[in-house]
């Protein structure tokens, strides 16, 4: 496992992966310190045992050599005391000992020595010489049964002299000397080696030694660390737990209180001298419900969690509190049994804001239907109204027009100024109506809500007020943003921008070269913010609140004309969109006027399509 891994595991598990690592390291140390010197210690027991071994052997060779040469000369002085006339049993024995006992001393020989060339080859002549002199031996032996006394001994002589026995003796016992000599060497040097062995691993258990004390010390010194900072630990929690002012209390699986803080205590009335309490007994009671009881221990039993579950308890002081109830499963790491922690939320001041509330909502509501039903019937009146007093302008209108032509020539100059204003003043109320009832129908209206692309609306816009008479021959130049995408109701959202580019261009009218600039920004809460800006006569500010009230103006008629309908129009048509409608300027510099639009992500879907 690496590091990096090892870092994401939880605390303990960390602590017990590396105990298990250096235990394994410790008991390592140990079998090594107990098996270094085992190893040693037999490996020069055995080379020791070795040694001797070579010892014995080359001690065995030699005496079997010796008893080969003892063997051949005791038969030959036999037959000698044989032929000196002593025929006792016991000389006649010796006499045929070589023949007995040589070919079974030079076969072990032999056989001792086959790891040796130069012993195999020496053990040949051997062989060949006791061989030799064994027959002439024979042969003495022969003779003197025969009585040729002179022949035996002749053949006696010649095989002293044919078969000499004593250099090859000498031979055999210095080649074994000297082989003794060198596997002694060895021994002696292999002996150093593992002295020397032996040595670096009596320095080696000390350094092992000396580690595992300096590891066991620093593990003694850290788990002390541990515990002391476990320790301390436990307490600051403990105080945490305690200094919390919301009720806590932690639970065995008998719901016998292990552990409550003290304003678990101080709500309940539980003196701070009683503890492992049950729950149903704490507080005369409260705790004693059926249900309740039953999902805390769902919660132990099933690993379940209680959230938010609200009762009303009579606390301490006999007062009657709404409180919020939660409970979970905790898993303790030493192997216990499961604990319930449960908290308790005193919500007795949020329950009667929010009964207040409630009868606030429900004046509120009874308020809100109260205006609605004003609202609809001034609508009501107003559409009937408007609709009332168009026939009497209708009958002003025309017979104004019929007294003129009824008079025709005859009538004077003041007489045709009368019915000019007459016929005037009927046109421009039946245009007030027009625009009351356009204003009355924006407040009625559903909304058809789609994606409006506003870049198209004030393109559309623009071409309108350019087409006006009054406009031909001036000099504007329109400074238009990209614009996005939006979700609003197409027909209304072309009357603001109607509305407000009309305004521009003709509040402008006075101005040399008029300078229209329609921009947007992105706001934090992600809605939009177009601008529509103009170089015109501006306005003074301390009489805005005014701009968007009905048949509101800020400029006389005869300087620029219109009803002063159309900004109404425009916040009506913005607050239907849940947008707002604000403005801002100075006298002969210029005015702009401000709207927000919410955002959409469908709207900005294809805003990035379109783009």
């Amino acid at each position: 496992m690496s590091r990096a891994s090892l870092r994401k595991l939880p605390y303990r598990v960390q602590t017990a992966i590396s105990q298990r690592w250096r235990l394994g390291g410790l008991l390592f140390a140990v079998m090594v310190i107990v098996a270094l010197p085992y190893l040693v210690t037999r490996s020069a027991s055995r080379q020791a045992l070795s040694a001797a071994e070579l010892v014995s052997h080359s001690q065995e060779v030699k005496s079997i050599t010796f008893r080969i040469a003892y063997v051949t000369r005791n038969s030959e002085a036999a037959v000698y005391r044989m032929l000196d006339g002593d025929n006792d049993a016991s000389v006649r024995k010796r006499a045929i000992q070589v023949d007995d006992e040589s070919p079974q001393l030079l076969a072990r020989l032999r056989d001792m020595t086959r790891d040796n060339p130069d012993q195999q080859s020496l053990i040949g002549s051997l062989s060949t010489v006791v061989n030799g002199r064994m027959a002439l031996m024979q042969q003495a032996r022969l003779r003197y049964v025969r009585g040729d006394t002179q022949g035996a001994n002749n053949a006696l002589r010649d095989a002293g002299e044919l078969f000499k026995l004593d250099d090859l003796i000498d031979d055999i016992v210095s080649n074994e000397d000297g082989v003794l000599a060198s596997r002694l060497a060895n021994a002696q040097r292999q002996s150093f080696d593992s002295a020397v062995v032996l040595g670096i691993t009596a320095l080696a258990q000390v350094l092992l030694l000396g580690v595992v004390v300096v590891v066991s010390e620093r593990q003694i010194s850290r788990r002390l660390h541990a515990e002391r900072r476990e320790s301390q630990a436990v307490m600051r929690s403990q105080l945490i737990v305690q200094a919390v002012r919301e009720p806590i209390a932690l639970l065995d699986g008998s719901l016998t209180t292990l552990l409550v803080n003290a304003a678990f205590r101080e709500l309940y009335g539980l003196p701070a001298s009683r503890y492992a309490v049950k729950l149903a007994d704490i507080g005369d009671g409260v705790w004693n419900d059926v249900s309740l009881l039953q999902r805390l221990r769902d919660v132990l039993s099933l690993d379940r969690e209680l959230w938010d579950y609200e009762v009303t308890q009579r606390t301490a002081g006999a007062i009657d509190r709404h409180v919020v109830i939660n409970a979970r499963r905790l898993e303790q790491e030493d192997g216990d049994a499961p604990a319930l922690l449960l908290t308790v939320s005193d919500i007795t001041s949020r329950a009667l804001a929010e009964r207040e509330v409630k009868d606030l909502n429900r004046q509120l509501e009874g308020k809100v239907q109260q205006i609605s039903d004003v609202n609809r019937e001034l609508e009501a009146f107003s559409y009937s109204v408007s609709h009332d007093l168009r026939a009497p302008l209708r009958h002003i209108a025309g017979f104004a027009g019929k007294l003129g032509r009824h008079l025709g020539e005859d009538a004077d100059e003041q007489t045709h100024h009368y019915l000019h204003v007459i016929t005037e003043a009927a046109q421009r109320m039946g245009q007030l109506i027009d625009d009351l009832l356009v204003f009355s129908r924006l407040g009625r209206g559903a909304l058809r809500l789609q994606p409006v692309d506003m870049q198209s609306q004030v393109d559309d816009a623009r071409a309108l007020v350019e087409s006006d008479n009054d406009v031909a021959g001036r000099r504007i130049e329109w400074h238009v943003e990209p614009l996005p995408i939006v979700i609003g109701d197409e027909n209304m959202l072309r009357t603001v921008w109607q509305n407000l580019l009309g305004n521009a261009v003709k509040y402008t009218g006075q101005c040399a070269v008029a300078r229209i600039q329609v921009s947007v920004e992105r706001l934090r809460n992600g809605d939009y913010e177009f601008v529509v800006a103009d170089n015109g006569a501006g306005f003074d500010m301390q009489y805005a609140s005014k701009l968007f009230g009905v048949f509101q103006r800020l400029h006389r008629a005869s300087e620029f004309p219109g009803n002063g309908i159309g900004l109404a129009n425009v916040r009506r048509i913005i607050a239907r969109h849940g947008g707002r409608v604000w403005a801002d300027g100075q006298p002969g510099q210029g005015a702009r006027f401000h709207f927000t639009l919410p955002a959409s992500d469908l709207a900005d879907s294809f805003t990035q399509a379109r783009s």
